[in-house]
């Protein structure tokens, strides 16, 4: 009798095992298929990294929707930093693995020994465009990114600049409570940077650099016709320079760039169309989601209206402009009472980000960051002198 129990129990678990390892199986093969249709790719191993696929941004925003609808499950577009590949998601989706909530804040890089680097979003509200600019500042550089609210689709995106800076210095304070802080954004993400720096000087926290990538004074420049068809001209023949700046194998990664960020941008502008016919309608990840967010934090940059600031401000700058942006009171040194810092890139404007130019700059941010680490070091030893004096 016992021996017949033993052996049913052994049955049962076995039938578990292989249940639970079927359904294993099932979650993988309808993930890999998901995968496959957004990404185009006829075939993918369970261990490939989304990104190194050629995943980005606007991709994810379709795949994580496609997920939800399968899975009956909403997970945060950074889940990719924590889970890149399909066997590491498909361990979320089971339950065997516990993905964090959504944030603000997106831990990017959290290794290394260096103090932390703040990256705010730019218009289309989430961070994986850093992805590459934290690779190339190397594994001992720790960088977190700030995302849009409203892009898990629970609530509507924040309409001001201020508001915004006002969430993101709370959750910066969660990770690192007090100063120095080493800060940054590209484009609109500068001008958010900004506004960070403003308030955490106001708290009593020291900046140590507030570093702004290809940002303007939104607010001086003028939206009109001629300038709106100026900048859309320049930007083609500034995309043709850089497309044959670079040699055989650049101009093939730049080429993949370009066709990324066309995808990228297709979804947004369909969802902006979207939006104006659902306003806050939308209750998950949504083409009409990020279209709210690109329109609300566009808005909210040409409306806001920058103080003096009582730090340095480092301007790293593309070698060219586009002629509306080229005016000298579009920039930040008569507002930067401490000072401006400027870095000059060998990139045509909206490369920054983009292979192969982004490694430029790293390298400059890096330099900064270093140069800024040794202004702290230096204030710390002169400061510990006279006290002991």
């Amino acid at each position: 009798m016992e021996i017949q129990r033993t052996l049913e129990a052994a049955a049962i678990v076995g039938m578990e095992t292989h249940a639970n390892s079927q359904n294993g199986n099932d979650t993988s093969k309808r993930l890999t298929h998901i995968w496959q249709e957004i990404l185009g790719v006829d075939s993918i191993r369970a261990d490939q990294n989304y990104f190194d696929l050629g995943g980005d941004s606007s991709l994810a925003v379709q795949m994580f929707a496609q997920i939800e609808k399968t899975f009956k499950i909403k997970l945060p577009l950074a889940t990719l930093y924590e889970a890149p590949t399909i066997d590491e998601l498909a361990r979320i989706l089971r339950g065997e693995a516990a993905a964090s909530g959504w944030s603000p804040l997106v831990a990017i890089q959290v290794a290394g020994s260096r103090p932390p680097f703040f990256c705010m979003h730019g218009a289309g509200g989430t961070v994986l465009m850093y992805r590459d600019l934290s690779r190339h500042l190397g594994d001992d550089q720790p960088f977190y990114g700030l995302q849009s609210q409203g892009l898990d689709g629970s609530c509507p995106p924040l309409t001001k600049v201020e508001e915004m800076a006002a969430l993101y210095v709370t959750e910066i304070r969660r990770v690192q409570p007090h100063g120095p802080y080493f800060l940054g954004g590209y484009c609109m993400g500068g001008t958010v940077a900004f506004e960070v720096a403003q308030q955490l000087h106001v708290e009593g926290e020291p900046v140590a650099l507030l570093a702004l990538f290809d940002t303007m004074n939104w607010h001086k420049i003028p939206l009109t016709i001629w300038s709106k068809s100026s900048h859309a001209t320049q930007r083609l023949v500034f995309h043709a320079a850089s497309f044959f700046s670079v040699d055989s194998e650049g101009k093939s990664r730049f080429l993949k760039e370009k066709v990324d960020a066309l995808r990228q941008r297709i979804p947004v502008w369909r969802g902006m169309l979207l939006s104006r016919f659902s306003e806050g309608s939308s209750n998950t990840i949504s083409d009409s989601a990020l279209g709210q967010i690109w329109r609300a934090n566009d808005q909210a940059s040409w409306n806001y209206i920058p103080r003096s600031y009582p730090g340095v401000v480092t301007d790293i700058r593309p070698a060219k402009q586009y002629r509306v942006f080229s005016k000298p009171d579009l920039k930040w040194d008569r507002l930067a009472q401490g000072g401006q810092e400027t870095f000059i890139l060998p990139v045509n404007p909206a490369m920054m980000l983009v292979e192969p130019f982004v490694g430029h700059l790293a390298v400059a941010l890096r330099r900064s960051i270093d140069a800024a680490m040794s202004r702290c070091d230096a204030s710390a030893s002169a400061e510990a002198e006279v006290k002991s004096l």
